[in-house]
């Protein structure tokens, strides 16, 4: 499971397109199912997309780990912040489930805390 979180978390911090797709069909089933706030998506495809359209919106991001994932069985809570320009964007918790082979089957996410979105984050000055 430690691999598999490890390659979920490079996922997100891989350039959108064909380098994300690589890593994404590594560490996801073709179905994934991926559900939060603000998104339900199906497919690797899917997630490359999302991440493209945030990085259009917000700009470039590192999505890190807050703490060691706690893991039993075939699923994985993992606390994770989103940091652009350096500073805070947002924090929340995903939970993931894998297949018999380590794949990522599903993810819900949770938002912990939202971000305070300012112009500045969608391309305009602050």
């Amino acid at each position: 499971m430690t691999e598999t979180i490890e390659t979920y978390v490079r996922f997100w911090n891989t350039e959108p397109g064909e380098p994300q797709r690589r890593v994404g069909a590594q560490v996801f089933t073709p179905d994934v199912s991926y559900v939060a706030p603000n998104a339900d998506l199906v497919g690797v495809e899917a997630l490359v997309g999302f991440t493209r359209t945030f990085v259009e919106n917000v700009g470039a991001y590192e999505f890190l780990a807050r703490a060691e994932p706690e893991t039993h069985h075939d699923r994985a809570r993992l606390a994770w912040e989103i940091r652009v320009g350096g500073s805070s964007f947002a924090e929340g918790t995903d939970v993931i489930v894998t297949d018999a082979d380590g794949r990522i089957t599903g993810v819900t996410t949770f938002v912990d805390r939202a971000p305070v979105l300012t112009a500045e984050h969608h391309g305009g000055a602050a």
